[in-house]
Parts: structure tokens; sequence; C-alpha cells
């Protein structure tokens, strides 16, 4: 009987080649060998070549020269952006009247009975408490004016959010095209677009509200799409066989379903809207934000504090009334005594507050009842400075923290960067981008990085990326441990969460004060507060990411014999890696925030080029700058975000 032989086996590919990112790296490595002799050749192997440079300074400066010439004449500025800017003007003033007119009694009782009707007595004790400490703090009428500043520019906001969220949830092919226009505004930092705003509006009322509206209105927009695309389809499939019209499937269906995503939309528009008080107090927003951009320039603690304070209990009551309004359901708003009537008492008990205290004549907050905080803050602040600035035993002070950080980390890792010829620099880019994504990811984060050295500003990014990259490391290592911490032990995640509620609703300025007083000023001053801000966020996603996982997969496990750092470590970090990624992205790009702002105290590169265009009406300097930042944020987002695009065929 004959034998049949097997055809030979074909010889096995090594383990590493059989990974797609190793066919990916090996396609990359062949067209870098084609490529960069060609680059070598025509351009030198250094920094950016200068031939490849675009310079737009003269094109910036004629259109600075001609706003500034036809802003008084032009129908242009006298029929529309007159228009606009008086009709902001007109709605803040009016708001701050009725705010004045309800005194600090009706003010508080408003807020109180409103938390109440919301979300209980609890919620509402605490924000008539808020109310009544930015008074205590000598701060009532900065409040007030900030107060009134922000709800004409959150409902400005969440207006223009709801109706690009409406158009983008509607239309695929529009939120398509919004979606590079919504990651522009929410990128591209305060202080590149506070210059245009200002040179059409000028200083005042007008261009504060006009740029916190850019800078808060994303996320209302997104979250709105987001609501309306993923309404149940068998509802909306119940309402169209009942012979409902377009327009009364988004009214009946849709909206309602997305009820939860708009109020979550109005709570982030309010946090963001908050963070830029400060911010925009450098182009006339005045209230509490300009206390603080003046305690900051004075690096006067105890000032910055007293003002600081009433802003983040703000943020913290908005917060808490806004997201447990998200929280509450269809049937609990239909329950009895629900409707319309209790706010219309609400409304009324206000007024009735408001006439007493007027016929009392105590509209205005008591003189005598303040409590002055910024003396002995600055006490404190001073026999920190003085003893733990320098000359501690053994550990050295925060001075030699800040020059050690500088000198073993800061500098090192911006050398080297700037060290590498331009085409290293892109050929990385590529390979971490194509590596989690696709090659259009890929394509992206070059075509970004690529645009930097076009505008002439390679060595400043190149700095920015070294000071995002060291407060990023540092900032994951502490966000890990932490998160990891607070997934494991429901009584540290208790004992944490009003800590990162301070920290994550604390404007980005307050930050720097003290930072300053306590490093000095310079880049590792910048890169400490980006990673107090970043901190919360990365903390937060990295904890609710690990208590998602699969109990099951948990409970097996364990039944298994896997020890407590077994299952972390083989169960819990894989499966909650999709948050574990999303914490890496979150926490680059509010980093890239702070370090941009750290320009004001001495970081430098493109911060403090944003900051130079602004101080001095150099638009050329700072949209050169700010453009930089977009690219670069828009590199960072594509290198750290992998997207389910990665699981298509051909990925």
């Amino acid at each position: 009987m004959a034998t049949v032989t097997a055809p030979a086996a074909r010889p096995a590919l090594p383990g590493i080649l059989r990974h797609r990112a190793a066919h990916k790296l090996l396609l990359l490595a062949l067209a870098a060998a084609v490529l960069i002799p060609l680059a070598d050749a025509h351009w030198s192997s250094g920094s950016w070549p200068h031939a490849l440079t675009v310079d737009l300074s003269g094109p910036l400066g004629r259109a600075n020269d001609w706003i500034i010439d036809n802003r008084d004449s032009s129908p242009l500025f006298l029929y529309f952006f007159g228009y606009i800017s008086n009709a902001v003007v007109l709605s803040v003033r009016a708001v701050y009247l009725v705010l004045l007119a309800a005194g600090w009694a009706g003010v508080a009782a408003f807020g109180a009975l409103v938390a109440w009707r919301v979300a209980g007595v609890r919620l509402a004790i605490g924000t008539g408490v808020a109310f009544l400490a930015c008074g205590l703090l000598g701060m009532w009428v900065p409040t007030m004016q900030t107060l009134a500043l922000m709800v004409v520019a959150v409902l400005t906001s969440v207006v223009v959010g709801a109706l690009l969220g409406l158009a983008g949830g509607l239309s695929a092919r529009t939120d398509r095209a919004l979606r590079p226009v919504l990651d522009t505004m929410q990128v591209l930092p305060a202080f590149a677009y506070l210059l245009p705003v200002v040179l059409v509006f000028g200083i005042g009322v007008p261009a504060a509200v006009l740029a916190t509206v850019v800078y808060a209105a994303p996320p209302m927009a997104r979250l709105t799409a987001l609501g309306l695309r993923n309404a149940d389809p068998e509802v909306l499939e119940a309402v169209e066989s009942l012979g409902a019209t377009g327009r009364q499937r988004l009214l009946t269906a849709r909206l309602p379903l997305a009820r939860k995503q708009l109020l979550l939309g109005l709570n982030q528009t309010i946090m963001m809207a908050l963070s830029m008080a400060v911010i925009a107090s450098v182009i006339g927003a005045g209230g509490l934000g300009d206390r603080v951009y003046q305690a900051l320039a004075s690096v006067d603690v105890g000032a910055a504090l007293a003002a600081g304070i009433p802003i983040v209990l703000l943020a913290v009551v908005l917060d808490r009334v806004t997201a447990a309004a998200g929280e509450q359901t269809d049937a609990s708003a239909a329950e009895p005594g629900s409707g319309l009537r209790p706010w219309l008492y609400a409304l009324g008990a206000t007024v009735a507050v408001a006439v007493v205290a007027r016929l009392a004549g105590a509209l205005d907050w008591p003189s005598g009842w303040t409590l002055g905080i910024a003396e002995p803050v600055n006490r404190v602040v001073d026999w920190m400075t003085a003893h733990l600035y320098s000359g501690v035993p053994y550990l050295g002070g925060t001075a030699d923290w800040a020059g050690h950080f500088t000198t073993w980390v800061l500098d090192p890792v911006r050398d080297g960067l700037q060290w590498l010829p331009w085409w290293s620099v892109l050929l990385i880019v590529a390979a971490l981008a194509w590596v989690i994504g696709t090659w259009r990811t890929a394509l992206t984060a070059v075509l970004a990085m690529a645009a930097i050295g076009v505008l002439g500003v390679w060595k400043p990014s190149l700095d920015t990326l070294s000071q995002v990259l060291a407060a990023v490391a540092v900032t994951l290592v502490l966000g890990f441990a932490t998160g990891i911490a607070a997934a494991r032990s429901d009584r540290f995640e208790r004992a944490l969460r009003p800590v990162l509620d301070v920290c994550q609703t604390m404007p980005q300025f307050v930050y720097l004060i003290p930072v300053v007083a306590l490093f000095g000023v310079g880049r590792a001053p910048a890169v400490a507060a980006a990673v107090v801000y970043a901190l919360p966020a990365v903390v937060r996603i990295t904890a609710q990411g690990l208590r998602q996982v699969d109990p099951a997969a948990l409970e097996s496990a364990r039944s298994l014999g896997a020890t407590s750092a077994q299952q972390l470590r083989q169960i819990q970090l894989p499966l909650a890696r999709p948050a574990l990624l999303l914490a890496v992205n979150q926490g680059v790009v509010l980093v890239l925030a702070v370090v941009i702002i750290g320009g004001l105290v001495g970081g430098g590169a493109l911060g403090y080029d944003a900051v130079f265009g602004l101080a001095q009406g150099d638009l050329a300097t700072g949209l050169v700058a700010g453009a930089a930042i977009v690219c670069l944020g828009l590199m960072l987002d594509r290198v750290t975000q992998p997207t389910e695009r990665r699981t298509k065929k051909g990925a």
C-alpha cells in the first residue's frame, strides 16, 4: 500500500512578523528608505529647512492694519459686529441689574430653591452656603459680575452648540464636516483667539463673551449630536409608523430620548465657560477673573485665593445641579407635583425674599460681614517660601526640585528632540500614529507636524512638546497609581472625590499662583500646574474603567486562586485598556492647555509667543503660535487616540 507523504510545511514567520503592527512598521521602513535619502539630498538633515517655511507675518500684519483702520468706518463693523457687540453688552447688563435688584438674599434663596427642586435638601443647603461664602470673602459684587457674564455666555454657547449638534446629529455628512471645526475650537488655546476677537470687538465684555462661546460651545455640539444619533431606533420606528413627520419625530422622540446627553452638554459647557472666567479677564471681562489675574501679576496668593474660591464654589454648585438634573429620569419628571407649579412657587418665594430685603435696605452685602483671608494666607505662603523654597535638610527645597527637574528631565528631552533630524521626528510620529490607527491617522499626524515646520516655529514647538511629554509622563504615573487605588478601595475613592472635584473645577490660572509661590518661574512650574490640572481626569477615567470590568471575569480569576495583584495585572488592566487609552488622550489634551498658559510664568516656547502676541497686539506672532499649538494638539490627539477604525479591514 503506497504511503501518502504530506506536503512540506512552509517555514513559519518569526513571531514578531506575524503581528499587524510589524507589517505596518516594515512598510514604513521601506518607504523611509526611499524618501529619506531624497529629502536629505535636497535639504539638510538637521532642523526644519528654511526653504520649506512660509512667512505669514506680512499677510497677517496687513490684515491687522486693515482691521484697525476700518473698525470704526466699515459697514461690516458698524452694522454687523457692532450690533452683536451691543446685544452682548445689553444682555450682560440686564442680567447684572436683575441680580443686583434681587439682592444677596434673593440670589442665595433662588439658587437654594433651584437646587432643592433638582437635587434635594442637601444640595440646596450647600448652594445657599456657597453663595453666602462668596459674600463672606468680600467678593459679592465681583461674583455677580462673573455670574452675569457666565449666564449670557452659557446661554449663547448652549444655543450655538445645540444648533450645530442638531445639524450634526441629523446628517452624517454635516457631522464629518463639523468635527475638525470643533476639534480646532477645543484645541486652540484661548490666548490665540483672544487676539482676533479683541481686534474685531475691542477690549471689553463683548470680546470676553464671544471668546468664551468659542471655547464652551463644542461640548454642547458634540453631546447633542451624540444623543440624537444614539436615539433608540425601535422608538423612532414606532413614532414613524404612526405617521409622524420629520419635525414631529425630532420634537417628540429624538430630543426627549437625548435628554441626558443634552443636560450633560449643559454641564460641560458651564464648566468650560467658568474655566474661561480668568482668561477672559485679560480682555476686560472684569469680575472674579480680573481679581485673580491682578493677583497673579503681583504674586499675591491670598488675594488670588479669595477670588478663586468663589469661582470654584460656583463651578461645584452648577456642576452638582446640572449633573443631578441629568440623572433625573422621565418617570421622575412625570411624578405628581413635578410640573411647572413648583417652579412658580420657587420664583414667587425668591421675589418675596428680594422684596423683603429691599424694604429692609439690605440689598447689598453688609460690609461688616466679610472675612479677610488674604493676609493670613500670605503669611502661610511666606512661611512656606521661607522654609520650603530652599534649604530643607536632606530633601532640598521646592526650588531645588524645580531646578533638578529642569536639568535632569526637561533640558535633556528638549535638547534631544531639537537634535533629531526633522525627518526623523516625522518618521516617529508616523510610526506611532499608524501602529495604533490607520494610514489616514498617520497621514493626519504627519501633516500636522509638518505644518508646524512650514509655519517656521519648529524649535519652539519641540520645546513645548518636551514640556508636554514630561508633564504627561508624571501625570500618568500619578494618575494610574491613584486611579487603581481608588478603584480598589471605596473608602479611598470617597475621600478623594471632593479633592478631585475642587481640582477639576478650579480655573487654570488659579493653579499657577501657588505653583509660582513654591517653585518660582520657569518651565518646571508650568509643568507642575499642568500635572495638577490634568491629574483629576486621568484618575477618574482610570478608576471608572477598572470598576466597570466584568465581575464574572474577576470571580473566575479568584476561583482559580489568582492573587489581587494578578487579578489587576492579568484581568482588570487588559479589560480596561480602552479606558486607560482614553485617560492618556485626555491627559495629553489637558496638559497641553495649561503648558501653554505656563508661558505667563516663564514656560517660554509657543505659550510665550501666544501671550506676547496678545499683549503687544501682534496678530502674526499670536496666530502663528496658535496655529502651531492646534497642529501640535492634533498630532498628539491622533497619536494617543486609537479608534474603532483600527479594526477595519486594511487598517
